[in-house]
């Protein structure tokens, strides 16, 4: 299995003292959702954030598994000549950066998780996927107009607006009109989902490193269920609720995501 080379955007002084960070974005996001967050990082450490294989500006592979993910990871710190960092990872991307803690936490200095657990989870994204794949690219006018179809299937404003980032219109040349696309692969991500929405088995595998599990109070995406799990892989866990949060708690409120962030990484 090799590598892919991810495109990443870098925050902060390369020579700065403190160990860097990498921050690893969900299903169907980007680097630019790290933006504030990564800015307010980015104080006396470097800040990586990189776009997954098969989103953003990263190269599109069949393979979409977090095995895959965390081998994309490893490389981008070698590339850079960064033997470790701490990962923080959000759902899909805390999946992949549990992974590369337990396939190789000599790489990892701690690991911050949020709103996501290393359990299987039921479904939610099958209709999302047939949504965005069925949208007529050809047809669409203008973003509005992708928002309005779209939004005959699914009904939140928010989660419309979110995949939306993913749709992009390259400009013509010689006086056409353009194309619209999606810079997500969604053919990949279709076949894909059961491995994303699972986690591989980890018998065996534990990080000793310091953890720390950021959810939402208003999200289930982390419950009961999840905590024997989450304990047996990585038993320094601390957990850690933010209040008036759901499943996108870093955007919900970044304030409280930043403050314990940092108070992790400073202990």
């Amino acid at each position: 299995m090799a590598a892919l080379i991810l495109h990443h955007r870098h925050y902060g002084e390369r020579a700065a003292p403190a160990l860097p960070v990498l921050l690893c974005h969900g299903l169907f996001g980007s680097a630019a959702n790290w933006h504030g967050i990564a800015q307010r990082l980015a104080g006396e450490r470097l800040v990586l954030v990189p776009d997954m294989r098969n989103h953003g500006a990263s190269p599109w592979d069949p393979r979409m598994d977090y095995p895959a993910m965390a081998l994309d990871l490893a490389a981008l710190l070698d590339r850079l000549g960064i033997a470790r960092a701490h990962l923080v990872g959000h759902s899909m991307g805390g999946k992949a950066a549990m992974w590369l803690a337990l396939s190789a936490p000599e790489r990892v200095g701690s690991l911050v998780v949020a709103d996501i657990a290393p359990v299987t989870y039921p479904s939610r994204h099958g209709v999302l996927v047939s949504a965005l794949a069925a949208l007529p690219l050809g047809e669409i006018a203008h973003r509005r107009d992708a928002d309005a179809r779209l939004a005959e299937t699914i009904h939140s404003a928010a989660v419309r607006g979110y995949l939306l980032q993913n749709l992009v219109h390259d400009r013509a040349h010689n006086d056409g009109a353009g194309a619209w696309r999606w810079r997500i692969n969604l053919d990949a991500l279709a076949r894909s989902l059961d491995q994303l929405l699972s986690f591989p088995a980890a018998e065996g595998r534990g990080f000793p490193g310091p953890a720390l599990f950021v959810y939402g109070s208003r999200s289930d995406y982390v419950t009961k269920y999840g905590l024997p799990r989450i304990r047996a892989l990585f038993p320094l866990a601390r957990l850690r609720t933010i209040a008036n949060a759901g499943h996108w708690v870093y955007a919900d409120q970044p304030d409280a995501f930043v403050a314990a962030v940092t108070g992790f990484l400073k202990v």
